[in-house]
C-alpha cells in the first residue's frame, strides 16, 4: 500500500472514531493546511493530525504549536501505529 492511500485510511479512521463520540468532522482538503481533521462536538473544537506510524519532524511539529488555540479548541496529535486498533494521542501545546 502506498503512504498516500494509507494516510487517507488513517484519516477515515479517525474520522469515524470522532463521528462515533458525537463529532461533526470536516477534511481539510488535500490535507494541505497545518490539520487534517476539524471536529465540532459536545467537548468543542479539536483539530487533529493523523499520522502513521511516526510523529511529525520537527519543522511540522513546530507549525502544530505555533497555530493558534482558542480556549474551546484541543490541538491533537493522533499516531496510528501497525497492528493496534486505537491511535496514540497526544495533545499539543
Amino acid at each position: 500500500m502506498n503512504a498516500k492511500a494509507k494516510g487517507a485510511r488513517r484519516e477515515r479512521q479517525a474520522r469515524t472514531i470522532l463521528e462515533t463520540a458525537g463529532y461533526y468532522v470536516v477534511k481539510a482538503g488535500g490535507s494541505l493546511g497545518v490539520f487534517d481533521l476539524v471536529a465540532l462536538g459536545p467537548q468543542g473544537a479539536r483539530l487533529v493530525q493523523v499520522k502513521s506510524n511516526e510523529k511529525p519532524r520537527p519543522a511540522e511539529r513546530k507549525r502544530l504549536e505555533l497555530f493558534p488555540r482558542f480556549p474551546y479548541t484541543s490541538k491533537e496529535l493522533w499516531v496510528f501505529y501497525d497492528y493496534q486498533k486505537e491511535p496514540t494521542i497526544e495533545t499539543v501545546l
